[in-house]
């Protein structure tokens, strides 16, 4: 009889287990998106992701205090901006007096050591509620008039502290638009962290919700990808590092962990993941009517994104991963 082969040798105690495990979480491999909302002295909770708020500026800092001291320490603000300020050019995004580029410097002022990526779209900030800018007539998103108002927007993010720019917009040629900006600005040490394979995915509604940003006509599909490509990411992925990329990312997570692996595959750039609201949003939920186990289920999912290839994951369960992961 020939030997039975026992791979559950590694597997028979807790220490050995360790030993061989393959994939660790650590609070580095954290990014964590926060909600900035006008006024002063309020913390509201969106009620589509239990435990995530919203923050007013002198709010957010205690949060980002907080996570801190837990390890997180970098971090993707998100405005969400007073209607009366939208316009159909998204003018208020490189006003530096405005709520976001104002709360950024101050953010970095407070913590200089921290990374902050900021988010690059005109949607927070349009009275379209799209990513560019919509022409007028017949509806189409105008991709190379957007470059110009992307690039005033990733300068002043720029002049604001930002260490990574995150153009989550879409728009075909905007890495090489914004890295030349950036660069005749004398800002060549700001990174971009393209949105390389962003899917026009039902995931994003909680988020939507939170800074009421959803399109006010029509919807994202004509420059947000279709969730059945995968190779069509791939020619995203050569573009971007052609136009200059220091990172890429994959967004969402969980449904395209395929996706995640083939990027990491082809590049030699950092890959990150946006596990995103939806994503949290059904572990929440499933938690709290006792179906899951939410916190073994959110750290199996953080794991998961890591072992497809992830390097850093954008994710709202950071601060709660990093309290569960300092316990041990």
């Amino acid at each position: 009889m020939l030997p039975i082969h026992r791979p559950r040798r590694n597997r028979k105690s807790e220490v050995i287990r360790d030993l061989v495990q393959e994939t660790r979480l650590t609070t580095h491999d954290f990014i964590f998106p926060l909600f900035l909302i006008e006024g002063q002295n309020q913390t509201l909770e969106v009620k589509s992701m239990p435990g995530i708020h919203r923050f007013t500026a002198d709010r957010i800092i205690d949060e980002v205090g907080q996570c801190v001291e837990l390890g997180v320490k970098a971090f993707a603000p998100f405005p969400s901006i007073n209607d009366a300020l939208k316009d159909c050019l998204a003018r208020e995004s490189a006003n530096p007096e405005g709520l976001y580029l104002k709360t950024v410097a101050e953010i970095k002022r407070q913590f200089p050591d921290i990374v902050l990526m900021t988010d690059v779209a005109m949607d927070p900030y349009s009275s379209d509620g799209h990513d560019g800018i919509v022409d007028a007539e017949s509806g189409e998103i105008l991709n190379d008039a957007t470059l110009e108002v992307l690039g005033q927007m990733a300068l002043a993010q720029a002049r604001a502290g930002a260490d990574i720019i995150g153009p989550s917009d879409m728009m075909d040629g905007r890495v090489a638009w914004i890295r030349r900006v950036l660069d005749e600005n004398a800002f060549q040490h700001v990174s971009i962290m393209s949105y390389t394979a962003k899917y026009a995915s039902a995931f994003y509604g909680p988020f939507r919700d939170a800074l009421d940003s959803a399109p006010k006509k029509g919807d994202k599909k004509s420059y947000q990808m279709n969730p059945a490509n995968k190779r069509e990411a791939l020619r995203e992925l050569a573009l971007d590092e052609a136009e200059g990329a220091d990172m890429v990312m994959v967004k969402p997570a969980l449904s395209y962990l395929d996706v995640i692996h083939a990027v990491k595959e082809r590049t030699h750039l950092p890959v990150t993941a946006y596990n995103v609201s939806g994503e949290y949003a059904m572990v929440k939920a499933a938690a709290q009517n006792g179906w899951l186990d939410g916190e073994r289920t959110m750290l199996e999912v953080l794991t998961s994104i890591k072992r497809a290839g992830a390097d850093a994951i954008l994710t709202y369960f950071a601060k709660e991963a990093a309290a569960v992961l300092r316990r041990g």
